[in-house]
């Protein structure tokens, strides 16, 4: 494929993005999107549209962007996990460890995105088994997930020399980075899926009125364990590759990671209240919340102002969940 037709490829994916988020009532955070470019672009200088910046936003989407698919999907079927952020400090501490002993690169891949899959199966056992508030029992499992994550490698960060691993998160195609395109195809797919399968339909159902998903023959519980399984399986890819990018697995990586992705999620039109909401929007929120931290950084923001700026972007969207709610009544 030549330079030309890949402008043009590029062209017309943005068109198609562009049109579903008119069409899925977006405008308002397209119309916000837009004047934060231009307010960062003027305030850097012209710095923050440039192609570099751009891909640095991009990638600094990718890692967050894998939870944010697991928490929309969540959030859509009225749940939450607190946990994706030590499910992936944890997991990129297991892949630094695996490799570092010889382990081959994608089998310790496949291993570490199991380990993952069974800490949301945990999850989901103690929400449908135990019946406890999907809060508290992610809570619980992001300490032990954490403080496993400082046990196995004894506090320390695990230094990573293979270099097909690295290229993971450092490599690009196309001079596009690996984790951006990795960030866009899963979204692509799980956009897909749901919108247009039968399992994304149950999700909604569920989400939105579980008596009525019972009556239609929906197995409420078994829906809420696969995504509680793919959330944190995403959660635990997300590691690999951070570790892969960071050249090391970090017990204190990911601190907050989830937090990011509910409030891509919300700040997109996903309802906290489940049922509402869609993959389009919480991208969207997804590229504004990280080019509004991105933003920040570029202005030589102090880093603890930056959490509380997040902090206060949360709330925004929060507001908004609860007047679009308020609306819809």
């Amino acid at each position: 494929m030549n330079q030309q037709q890949c402008s043009k490829a590029d062209h017309n994916i943005f068109k198609i993005v562009f049109q579903r988020m008119i069409k899925s009532d977006k405008l308002g955070l397209v119309t916000a999107f837009i004047i934060m470019l231009i307010i960062f672009n003027v305030l850097t200088g012209g710095k923050y549209l440039l192609q570099v910046n751009i891909i640095n936003i991009l990638v600094s989407c990718a890692i967050v962007g894998l939870v944010t698919i697991g928490e929309s999907y969540l959030l859509i079927c009225g749940q939450v996990d607190l946990s994706p952020g030590s499910v992936a400090a944890f997991s990129g501490v297991l892949a630094s460890i695996l490799i570092g002993k010889g382990v081959n690169m994608w089998l310790a891949v496949i291993i570490v995105i199991a380990a993952g899959a069974l800490i949301g199966f945990i999850n989901a056992s103690l929400v449908n088994g135990l019946k406890l508030e999907a809060f508290i029992a992610t809570l619980a499992t992001m300490s032990i997930a954490r403080g496993f994550a400082y046990i196995i490698c004894g506090g320390k960060a695990v230094f990573i020399k293979n270099q097909a691993f690295l290229k993971l998160g450092v490599g690009r195609v196309f001079n596009i980075p690996i984790p951006v395109i990795i960030f866009i195809l899963l979204f692509i797919v799980f956009i897909i899926i749901l919108d247009k399968s039968k399992f994304g339909r149950s999700v909604y159902m569920v989400g939105g009125n579980a008596a009525a998903s019972r009556l239609a023959g929906i197995n409420a519980k078994a829906v809420k364990t696969k995504l509680f399984m793919l959330t944190s399986a995403l959660a635990a890819f997300g590691g690999v590759i951070l570790a892969s990018r960071m050249s090391s697995g970090q017990p204190t990586a990911s601190d907050g990671l989830e937090f990011d992705a509910v409030t891509a999620a919300v700040l997109g039109g996903i309802a906290m209240t489940g049922g509402k909401g869609s993959l389009t929007g919480a991208l969207l929120g997804l590229i504004i919340l990280q080019g509004f931290n991105n933003g920040l950084l570029m202005l030589n923001v102090q880093s603890f102002w930056q959490i509380v700026a997040r902090g206060l972007l949360l709330i925004v969207a929060l507001t908004f969940d609860y007047l679009r709610n308020r609306k819809e009544k």
